[in-house]
């Protein structure tokens, strides 16, 4: 196995166990779920740039006859990305103490205030950073503030 190859599993590994932490284990930590909100996707030319690079890499294998695992773990790298970034529906997650956003725990009692902008998007402030909520439906700001309510 080359460095390339070596270096493509380990981009496979990390994308596989975050997908089981994402759909797996994130909704059960730290206790059950009040409310998942689906929110909108951001970075979409990123994405596509990232999944174009991929597969040049994987028509330049071909057309050179390279490795056949290279192929194959160039696919399966593709798909991934495919999944992580377009099919993949990113989601705010409330709990009775705090809420996930982006993978991360975030107390209730570090919210420091909240307003809302102009175009629907939620924003949060914490101690040292901003959280921007971009929900996909408005009526889901309205169940954002009724959990918080009732959780506070």
């Amino acid at each position: 196995m080359s460095l390339t190859d070596t270096i493509i599993t380990l981009c496979i590994a990390a994308l596989v166990v975050f997908a089981i932490y994402d759909e797996a284990i994130l909704p059960r930590r730290n206790g059950p779920t009040r409310l998942c909100v689906s929110l909108r996707r951001r970075h979409k030319i990123d994405s596509l740039i990232f999944i174009g690079l991929l597969l040049i890499l994987l028509w330049n294998n071909v057309s050179h006859q390279g490795p056949q695992l290279t192929t194959t773990l160039l696919l399966v790298l593709s798909f991934l990305a495919l999944w992580l970034f377009w099919l993949r529906k990113p989601k705010l997650l409330m709990k009775n103490n705090g809420l996930f956003y982006a993978g991360v725990w975030i107390d209730y009692r570090r919210i420091q205030h909240m307003n809302l902008s102009e175009d629907g998007i939620l924003v949060m402030q914490l101690e040292q950073r901003r959280l921007l909520i971009a929900v996909q439906q408005l009526d889901d700001l309205e169940r954002i503030y009724n959990t918080l309510v009732e959780a506070c």
